[in-house]
């Protein structure tokens, strides 16, 4: 039996493994310890009953990097509680970013398979360097074959059927002992994950959101476009007003011409007939700007919608409440739905603006299909575009 105890995340490797480091993340340098304690996973929820992030599996990767060696050799362990210095900087002055990816087990063949993870990696790198955490150039392939070691260390955590999945959650803090922001000069990478069900129990269901909040998400020159946690922590309290009014989620906007930037903590999306075009269009915000976050999801729906051939513009760009209110009164407004990596895509039923409903058709027939796309190439029920299955077995 595994007697669990703490991580010390900045002094305590042993000295065999402090012996091995590399510049950059190296699987071939990865060690295991398996878990000998069987009782977490036979008390597991059963499936149906699995909330989002409660249920931890057995196992959890690491990685230190330090000034004076970089990257240690990465390390998989039983999951368990970290020990960190109370003057740690990511305690402080939150750096800290993360990512979310999850890991299906096909339902087309026996294999596993993760969704796009060079998305996740690439993003991971963009938002360390934002925080300016160095270890920032490490391989991404390296790191996606570690964590694909500890998916497979723990497929029997996976959970099978559609909307079923294991939630991974790669972190980095940065472990900095000492009170003054400065830049880290230690870092934790840790990989945690967790057994999922469908994002939806009762199915496929519309959300109401709410664009009369006075709080800003995010602007041009922040963090935005960085997965930070700094980005989610103020929107609670929007959240929690939203929630006393009635409201699913905050339609975030931005600017003095109300902007459309984000729903949630999703992209968002809107599907409209373009009234100058006198086509149909699909619309979500510009990545340029800095303030929005360049979703995997987001980034397969362009793809997806820009290669059917259908008659639609796909367009990156602003719009504005006032654009979309005129699309509404004028009946042009067709569907609107936000889109992550928890739920694929969310449809929207309606938008209060200024202390009015502005009612969306919903589910429409576009929300559904990009929904059914993505998650059959997901599950391994279809072959999607080269490279975005990565089977693990």
């Amino acid at each position: 039996m595994f007697i669990q105890h703490g991580v010390t995340a900045f002094a305590s490797l042993r000295p065999a493994v402090r012996s091995i480091v590399c510049r950059s993340i190296s699987s071939a340098s990865l060690t295991v310890e398996r878990q000998t304690d069987n009782s977490r996973f036979e008390n597991r929820p059963p499936n149906h009953e699995l909330v989002f992030g409660t249920t931890m599996s057995d196992h959890m990767l690491l990685a230190e990097w330090n000034q004076d060696s970089n990257w240690s050799a990465p390390r998989i362990i039983p999951y368990q509680d970290l020990k960190l210095s109370p003057a740690s900087s990511c305690l402080h002055y939150g750096l800290q970013c993360f990512e979310g990816m999850k890991a299906y087990k096909s339902l087309g063949d026996p294999s596993l398979r993760l969704f796009r993870p060079e998305m996740n990696m690439k993003r991971l790198q963009s938002s360390m360097e934002r925080l300016h955490m160095p270890g920032s150039d490490f391989d991404h392939n390296e790191l996606i074959s570690c964590i694909a070691e500890l998916v497979k260390l723990d497929e029997k955590w996976i959970p099978y059927g559609d909307g079923y999945s294991l939630y991974i959650r790669p972190t980095v803090i940065a472990t900095h002992r000492f009170l003054g922001l400065a830049a880290p000069t230690s870092l934790l990478l840790f990989v945690i994950t967790s057994p999922v069900g469908p994002y939806y129990k009762t199915g496929f269901k519309p959300v109401r959101l709410t664009a009369d909040s006075s709080y800003i998400r995010a602007w041009p020159g922040g963090t935005g476009n960085a997965k930070v946690g700094g980005n989610y922590a103020p929107t609670m309290k929007a959240q929690a007003e939203a929630a006393r009014l009635g409201y699913s989620q905050n339609l975030w906007l931005f600017g003095p011409d109300d902007e459309i930037t984000e729903v949630g903590a999703m992209n968002v999306f809107f599907y409209i007939f373009n009234r100058d075009t006198n086509r149909p269009e699909l619309i979500t915000a510009p990545l340029d700007r800095g303030d929005i976050l360049p979703g995997v999801t987001r980034d397969s729906i362009l793809y997806l919608a820009r290669h059917w051939g259908d008659d639609i513009d796909v367009s990156e760009r602003s719009l504005t409440m006032a654009e979309l209110l005129e699309a509404s009164a004028d009946n042009r407004l067709i569907e609107a739905f936000g889109a992550g990596t928890a739920a694929v895509v969310t449809p929207t039923s309606c938008i209060r603006y200024k202390g009015k409903d502005i009612e969306i058709p919903a589910t429409g027939e576009l929300t559904k299909r990009l929904c059914d796309e993505i998650t059959s190439i997901q599950y391994g029920k279809i072959e999607g575009p080269e490279g975005w299955s990565y089977r693990l077995n």
